[in-house]
């Protein structure tokens, strides 16, 4: 391992306030937590409001719900192809996953609401979710099957709809016995950083939303994508890449590296933090510091890597694998970025007291993925939305689930 001092600078020229380190602990859920803390970055600036957190498992309940009726509703929909027609397969190999995009937190949030942690605190299922996952996946597979062999009798689709109704009911069941039953109403007591009350009030979680939030989560934000495999300034759309059945496939635009620098570098510097994703694992140290020149692998096995960023992404070596919340950026005096860094949601002795810094070397290398909100984004880009989005499929490679 080389050593890299430069990298341990913790200076940043422009930086968004935050207060509290999350933990997602053994579980996937990156993505609702990282979605999550720009949201609550806003609200704690906007109430005065001390470590406050939005509770991941009320989200989670009904993202887990939803999946499961995707689920569902595919195999109904693919009853008529064969067990071994590739979507098929890949449903089955994939009924259920805690990883996610940006696309979850906006069709989540914006039909369920939100509620404090508080109110729906965080279970030991919740914290550890592969057991859960696996009890509900097999459930999955098993209601799978169940469906196509009625489907192959001539059980019409009304029935078929009314088959998957109680599967779903016992899906709710098992989540509630791991996760709580999610409230439908609630008081709950705002307070300032010294723990002294402002207001009690009674919430649904769709009022809290609106008060806490009230923000556009659908029509306000742009998902940004570096994906050099595929033509630039041209928006894609992955098939099945959603949380919910009647809610939208992940849909960005490919944009070069400065371009989508530039946009963050404009919201950083209005203090709005960002959903970003990366290839979290590469070159990673226990300090936190993302850099290509941690180690020096070409050195100690007397071999080169000469990939290079879309070599690695056709060739499954690299992809979006994390999802964190971007929140500062270092510009030196010729207006270029240096490095930057992220709020991460592995608990605050995790990397440098809870973040991770990255240089803008490896920013290039090993990021992919930018939610920015549409302010920041130049009305050229946006025109680029208008295109009809070219359509990939479940298994392309640089989509799998966040974690």
């Amino acid at each position: 391992m080389q050593g890299n001092p430069a990298s341990t600078d913790t200076y940043f020229s422009h930086r968004v306030d935050s207060r509290g380190i999350t933990d997602q602990k053994s579980s996937g859920r990156c993505w609702l937590f990282t979605g999550m803390n720009v949201m609550r970055a806003k609200a704690i600036a906007r109430f005065g409001l001390g470590d406050f957190q939005f509770s991941q498992s009320y989200s989670f309940f009904y993202d887990q719900l939803e999946k499961s009726n995707l689920f569902l509703q595919s195999i109904i929909e693919t009853a008529d192809r064969p067990m071994d027609d590739r979507l098929v397969e890949w449903l089955f190999k994939h009924p259920l996953s805690d990883g996610g995009q940006f696309t979850g937190v906006q069709d989540i949030i914006t039909k369920y609401g939100l509620v404090p942690a508080d109110v729906m605190p965080e279970s030991y299922a919740a914290n550890n979710t592969s057991r859960m996952a696996e009890i509900i996946s097999t459930k999955l597979r098993e209601y799978g099957l169940t469906l196509r062999s009625a489907a192959e009798k001539g059980e019409k689709r009304k029935q078929l709809l009314q088959r998957k109704t109680e599967m779903l009911g016992t899906v709710y069941h098992i989540l509630s016995i791991c996760l709580g039953e999610p409230p439908t109403e609630f008081e709950w007591t705002r307070r300032t950083p010294d723990g002294r009350p402002v207001e009690t009030k009674k919430y649904t979680p769709l009022s809290f939303y609106q008060e806490f939030v009230g923000a556009d989560l659908k029509g306000g934000y742009v998902m940004l994508m570096n994906d050099p495999t595929r033509p630039y300034h041209k928006t894609y759309t992955i098939d099945l890449d959603r949380h919910m059945y009647d809610g939208a496939n992940w849909t960005y635009i490919n944009l070069p590296m400065d371009e989508i620098k530039a946009m963050a570098i404009a919201s950083i510097k209005d203090s709005v933090m960002m959903y970003f994703s990366c290839d979290v694992g590469k070159c990673y140290t226990k300090s936190g510091i993302l850099s290509l020149d941690n180690y020096d692998y070409a050195s100690l096995m007397g071999t080169d890597f000469p990939m290079n960023k879309a070599d690695r992404i056709r060739t499954y070596a690299s992809a979006s694998s994390h999802a964190m919340t971007l929140m500062a950026v270092d510009i030196d005096a010729q207006g270029k970025p240096t490095k930057w860094m992220v709020e991460n949601s592995w608990g605050p002795a995790s990397g440098y007291k809870g973040h991770i810094i990255m240089t803008d070397e490896w920013f290039d290398e090993y990021m992919f993925r930018l939610v920015v909100e549409r302010k920041y984004v130049p009305a050229e880009t946006l025109e680029l939305l208008k295109q009809k989005p070219v359509k990939l499929p479940a298994w392309d490679p640089l989509f799998a689930p966040e974690q």
